[in-house]
C-alpha cells in the first residue's frame, strides 16, 4: 500500500452508512426478498463515490458530461437504488415494487432505471462496458471518469481479465476499477472456489496503477485515494477495497446462509433494524 493518508474518522460518514443500510432494509421489506450481504458490503464504496467523488446531476441523468458508474456485482443492487434514492434520481415510492412483476427496480439494475448506466447481473461483463465508455470519453473529446465496481467472485471470469489488459493497452487513465473484495462467493470463500491471491501482484501484472484499502479499519481513505487518482501516469487504476460480506449484522457477516433470502418478514425487518442501530451505537 502507498502512504496516501486516511482523514480522521468522520463520524457524519458512519451515520450516513447506516442511513444506507437500513435503507436497503426498507426495500426489502416490500420485496420479501434480496441479496442483503452483498449490499451491505458495498455501502461504505458508494457512498463515497456519490457523496465527494462522482459528477451528476440527478435531475438530469443524462447530462452528457456525468461520471460513468457501472454495477458490475449486479446482484448487490439494493445499496445502489439507496444511494440513488437518497439523491433523487428517482422516488422512494419506488421501493414498494421492487422484486414486484409490476415495480420499477428489479433484482438487478436495469439500464432503464434513472442513474443506472448499464443492465448487470450476468457478472463479468461490467469491466467490457466501462473501458468502451473511457474509450468514447477519449474519442469524443470529453472529461468525464468512469468507475466500475466488480465483486471478487467475477473477478474469476476470463472476460475481467480480457477487459483489463485492453485497458492497459489503450492507456485508460480516466478508467477506475474497485473490487469489493469481501472474499465470499455464494457457495464458498474465494480462496476455496478460485483463489485470486496475489490480487494487487495480478492487477499490476495486467498494467494497472493498485491501492489496497481496508474498508473496516480505515474506509475513510478511499476518497483519499480517489482524489488522486489516476494513480499512475497513462494507467487505469485498480482499487481492491476490502470489505465484509454482510458488514453491519454480526449474524450476517460472512455467513453463506444469508447470501440470498427470500420470504423476509416485516418481523424479521424490525428486527434487523434494531440490530444494526445497536451494533452502530
Amino acid at each position: 500500500m502507498s502512504q496516501i493518508p486516511a482523514p480522521p474518522r468522520d463520524a457524519e460518514f458512519r451515520a450516513r452508512c447506516l442511513h444506507i443500510r437500513k435503507e436497503v432494509l426498507q426495500m426489502v421489506r416490500h420485496g420479501k426478498r434480496g441479496h442483503i450481504p452483498s449490499a451491505f458490503s458495498l455501502v461504505e464504496i458508494l457512498v463515497t463515490l456519490y457523496d465527494h467523488i462522482l459528477q451528476y446531476r440527478a435531475d438530469e441523468p443524462e447530462w452528457a458530461d456525468r461520471d460513468r458508474f457501472i454495477l458490475s456485482k449486479g446482484h448487490g443492487c439494493l445499496a445502489l437504488y439507496a444511494v440513488l434514492a437518497d439523491k433523487g434520481f428517482f422516488p422512494r415510492d419506488w421501493y414498494k415494487g421492487f422484486c414486484h412483476f409490476d415495480g420499477e427496480l428489479g433484482g438487478h439494475p436495469e439500464e432503464r432505471n434513472p442513474g443506472v448506466e448499464a443492465t448487470t447481473g450476468s457478472l463479468g461483463h461490467g469491466l467490457s462496458i466501462a473501458v468502451g465508455f473511457a474509450l468514447a470519453a477519449r474519442l469524443q473529446k470529453r472529461h468525464f471518469r468512469n468507475y466500475v465496481v466488480l465483486g471478487d467472485g467475477e473477478c474469476g471470469e476470463g472476460s475481467v481479465w480480457e477487459a483489463a489488459l485492453a485497458a492497459a493497452k489503450h492507456r485508460l487513465e480516466n478508467l477506475v476499477v474497485l473490487v469489493d473484495y469481501n472474499k465470499y462467493m455464494s457457495y464458498g470463500p474465494t480462496h476455496e472456489v478460485c483463489d485470486l491471491e496475489p490480487f494487487a501482484e495480478k492487477w499490476r501484472a495486467f498494467g494497472f496503477a493498485v491501492e489496497e484499502i481496508d474498508m473496516v479499519a480505515t474506509p475513510e481513505r478511499l476518497r483519499a485515494v480517489l482524489e488522486q487518482t489516476p494513480l499512475g501516469a497513462n494507467q487505469p487504476t485498480a482499487i481492491i477495497c476490502h470489505t465484509i460480506k454482510g458488514r453491519g449484522l454480526p449474524y450476517m457477516e460472512n455467513n453463506l446462509s444469508w447470501h440470498h433470502k427470500s420470504k423476509i418478514s416485516h418481523d424479521d425487518i424490525e428486527k434487523m433494524i434494531r440490530d444494526l442501530e445497536e451494533a452502530h451505537a
